[in-house]
């Protein structure tokens, strides 16, 4: 029962506890015990609230008994990752500086996922303060992949996705900055949405790069991912980059298939290292897209090659100017080590990590008197560019088919230089320089056995065109478990 649980989705489990098939607790405590007995050797999650899922998961029950709607995430066990904060929930962004913090309030984001039913299991390692594409930068342990437990399960939200494919949340949040939601996803084998720019309030998301960073779902399918983005997104007037509009009806997009729409294969994507088994992989979506009915035509982007060097000044700049405010002092109350357990026995005066500084050190570089013309500003005027290829792009295709990774998950330590590294997000940072929508897909497996993942990119709130050619690529390639679940 445990597993047939923890598998069975979004939508499925949802519907499952509004009719009373199965109750919220149990479907509490059946993920409760997966994480407790197969989390050790994953290390997806950095903190388990075992009370205070069930506190939840009872009142949703209560609240059905009492003839209730408990909201469209009914019962649906989730977390978080841990640049999310959580209100009386342990929140470090994976970071020692902020060993102990328990903020005071929820994000916006969390806030939304309790309102609908959502039962919050637990916070979800990452790499510190999302600075990285593999989980190794995280100042606790490391995060592994389900599908390899000697691979990486990508980052920043490395935790979020593997918790995900290995049936230890039915769905969780992660955030985006360049790509910290689609390649993880792309590397454990799961949907992850990253949407629209001020689609979803960042109010609570401890910040690493303002103008980039979006809070998004992972999931197992494209449908759970749509019900958990609809129910985060809106306006926030707390937040003073939230896009007035409406939440997307993307659920209704599911089923409207694709024909018609014309779907771009940005030539510079599929130009350079990337692994023939992943471009194979993306051709095979887009024949499937073709299948059904769509028009495939290949489009330019010519300005993508300087989106790695353009987003290595902007982000770090921003994370200079965010990370500042970091002095050891001025947050919250330090939980007990009852509440945080051995793994937290630390203090602040550690500090940062090695990325985390390296990132600091560069921005400041950058803001220099002197410099900032010659990087910053330079760097922004690129971001308008690239913004522009994907402007000119849309106005003759309705979405883009490209790969998410160069390669499927690489091993843990493989990556020697940070260099190296930052490579691993050259087909998704454009996405967040230019606001767009982007949904990472599963799109089948290497011969490793290794996951591979498309993402689709889109016009600006256009999240439902984005839904639609996914869940057309979906039907055709279909979802699947690692071995034993991710828990052998």
């Amino acid at each position: 029962m445990s597993d047939e649980l923890a598998f069975a989705g979004v939508v499925e489990l949802a519907r499952r506890v509004r009719a009373k098939e199965v109750s919220a607790r149990e479907v509490a405590d059946a993920f409760l015990s997966r994480i407790d007995a197969h989390d050790g050797a994953l290390g997806t999650y950095l903190v388990v609230d075992h009370d205070g899922a069930r506190a939840q998961a009872d009142a949703v029950d209560a609240a059905i008994a009492g003839g209730a709607d408990p909201g469209p995430l009914a019962g649906v066990a989730m977390a978080v990752k841990d640049v999310i904060v959580t209100e009386g929930l342990v929140t470090t962004a994976a970071s020692k500086i902020l060993a102990g913090w328990v903020p005071p309030y929820d994000a916006t984001a969390v806030a939304r996922l309790r309102a609908a039913g959502a039962v919050i299991l637990g916070k979800l390692n990452c790499d510190e303060f999302a600075m990285g594409s593999s989980n190794e930068r995280s100042a606790w342990k490391p995060c592994r992949n389900p599908w390899d437990r000697d691979r990486v399960p990508g980052g920043s939200s490395g935790g979020s996705a593997a918790a995900v494919a290995a049936g230890l949340a039915a769905a969780s949040l992660g955030t985006d900055t360049g790509g910290s939601i689609r390649q993880p996803a792309a590397f454990c084998g799961v949907v992850g949405f990253k949407p629209t720019y001020g689609r979803v309030s960042r109010w609570g998301a401890i910040a690493f790069a303002s103008s980039l960073d979006q809070i998004g779902p992972l999931a197992r399918s494209v449908g759970d991912a749509a019900r958990v983005l609809e129910v985060i997104a809106g306006l926030d007037p707390r937040d003073s980059t939230s896009i007035d509009q409406p939440a997307p009806a993307l659920e209704a997009a599911l089923a409207a298939g694709v024909a018609g729409l014309k779907v771009g294969l940005p030539r510079e994507y599929f130009e350079g290292s990337i692994d023939a088994e992943v471009a194979a992989a993306v051709h095979a979506a887009g024949a499937a897209l073709v299948a059904a009915g769509a028009e495939l035509c290949e489009v330019s982007l010519p300005h993508t090659r300087y989106a790695l060097p353009a987003y290595y000044v902007i982000a770090p700049a921003e994370a200079a100017s965010n990370l500042a405010r970091y002095d050891g002092v001025r947050f919250g109350h330090r939980a007990t080590a009852r509440e945080l357990g051995d793994m937290y026995a630390t203090t602040r005066a550690e500090g940062f990590g090695p990325e985390v500084k390296r990132r600091i050190m560069i921005g400041t570089y950058a803001l220099r008197a002197g410099y900032y013309d010659a990087y910053y500003k330079k760097a922004q005027q690129v971001r308008a560019l690239i913004k522009r290829d994907f402007d000119q792009a849309f106005e003759l295709v309705d979405v883009i088919l490209a790969p998410t990774t160069p390669t499927p998950a690489f091993a843990i330590g493989e990556k020697a230089t940070p260099l190296d590294m930052y490579q691993t997000d050259v087909f998704t940072l454009a996405c967040n320089l230019a606001g767009i929508p982007g949904l990472a897909v599963p799109v089948g497996a290497a011969t490793s056995g290794l996951p591979i993942g498309a993402q689709l990119l889109g016009r600006p709130l256009d999240e439902a065109t984005v839904v639609r050619a996914g869940a057309v690529i979906e039907a055709a390639f279909g979802t699947k478990r690692p071995p034993a679940g991710g828990a052998a």
